[in-house]
């Protein structure tokens, strides 16, 4: 039987991207492998958000020169845009290049070429039912913030149909699956360009409804974009995990303004502020970028204070990287040395292990629930409904269920403990 190999790098809509074609690499009677060098097709899927995925992906590409013989590669994701022609010639081993949620392309590339059976599905297509399924309801982005490049690679904003997003998850939840994550560049403006005018909160009161389905999430939001009735919504449903991501990226407002965020340091305070009135338990993870041109030692001061006043549970941080076409590489100088970034992100870094930490902590002894999604190393893992990554050991089989388990030990990256009895 055949196989395929599919490496992903990137936000979680690629991770998403990469479960669509897996299935429907499935459906035309392909096997999953672990190794490139054991697959017939090799599909490549790609990020450009940070030179350093960039890089990733190229070395990548690169690497699989000497396997080519006999096999196809595809690439896919932020790397592929209208211009086409530049990457055929940068990468002439690669027989397929298509955009992010072009699938079909790929599908019949293979029919063309008799290495897949002609009417495939093209409805609902997943793998082997998880617990934990993500499930995109808006495509692209029309923010144009300066340092991204994800509006000129996915284009303007796009909502999928309330129904159908309800349809694909009633069936994700009839095969088993327990929880699903709303994904979208900025799900919070979901609906916005339907006729029928539907939002977010619209949504999640509907999703709230399916039988089966007990654990619902959605993220990316942006702070300008997340309403009250959005906030009330996630206060009240109650298959609406309490975990939410607000990115803030800066924490001075002539960064904030140069980045084109749309909102000042006092908007975004207040707004956490409503949000943790509405849902006092609820856990927050930020993004925030050090190093963008222009930046000195008093404004990253000012976003290293930020984030002390805010306490938030998890942030991701990173250095400024600009990218070709974006306002930012147009405009301003990268003037931050690179090393100056690094201590910078490492500084925050510290900052936010303590703060974890300290939180954390406050979990040791609690019994909290957790959803299975798998095995490592001995242990099942699985996540509490505000995102905690908890393991324990139990003989019995417990993918995919719902257990309570007490915990014994925090660190600030994960929780450990045994089943409560």
């Amino acid at each position: 039987m055949p196989h395929y190999h599919i490496w992903t790098i990137g936000c979680q809509m690629n991770k998403a991207d990469s479960e669509r074609i897996a299935g429907y690499l499935e459906q035309m009677g392909y096997q999953p492998s672990p190794k490139a060098e054991e697959a017939e097709i090799i599909v490549l899927n790609s990020c450009v958000v940070r030179q350093s995925a960039e890089d990733r992906v190229i070395n990548r590409l690169n690497s699989l020169k000497s396997l080519k013989s006999g096999k196809i590669l595809a690439l896919t994701g932020c790397i592929v845009d209208s211009r086409v022609d530049g990457l055929r010639h940068r990468f002439p081993h690669v027989d397929l290049f298509f955009a992010p949620q072009a699938f079909f392309e790929l599908v019949r590339f293979l029919e063309d070429r008799g290495l897949a059976p002609k009417g495939l599905d093209s409805g609902l297509v997943t793998l082997r039912p998880k617990p934990s399924a993500f499930v995109t309801i808006i495509q692209g982005c029309n923010n144009f913030c300066s340092y991204c490049i994800v509006p000129y690679r996915r284009g303007r904003e796009r909502s999928r149909p309330v129904a159908e997003v309800v349809c694909e998850v009633e069936e994700l939840a009839r095969r088993g699956v327990k929880e699903v994550i709303l994904l979208g560049q900025n799900v919070d403006s979901y609906g916005h360009d339907l006729p029928e005018m539907h939002t977010l909160a619209d949504l999640l009161v509907e999703l709230n409804q399916i039988d089966g389905l007990v654990r619902i999430r959605f993220l990316t939001s942006h702070p300008k974009d997340m309403s009250q009735r959005l906030i009330e919504a996630m206060a009240q449903l109650e298959k609406v995990c309490e975990h939410l991501s607000l990115p803030l990226q800066a924490g001075d407002d002539d960064i904030l303004r140069a980045m084109r965020r749309g909102y000042t340091v006092q908007q975004y305070r207040q707004l956490v502020g409503r949000i943790r009135h509405a849902l006092p338990y609820l856990a927050m993870s930020s993004d925030v970028i050090v190093g963008f041109p222009g930046e000195s030692e008093g404004q990253f001061g000012k976003t290293y204070d930020l984030l002390r006043e805010l306490r938030f549970d998890t942030v991701h941080v990173a250095c400024y990287s600009p990218r070709p076409g974006t306002i930012a590489a147009r405009k301003l100088r990268d003037e931050v040395p690179a090393e100056e970034k690094i201590r910078r992100r490492k500084k925050i870094e510290m900052l936010q292990e303590g703060i974890a930490t300290e939180i954390n902590r406050k979990l040791l002894s609690q019994t909290v629930e957790v959803l299975v999604e798998g095995r490592k190393k001995g242990k099942w893992w699985g996540r509490t409904r505000t995102d905690k990554l908890v393991f324990f050991e139990d003989e019995a089989d417990r993918m995919g269920q719902l257990v309570e388990v007490k915990l014994e030990k925090t660190s600030p990256w994960s929780l450990q403990g045994g089943l409560a009895r």
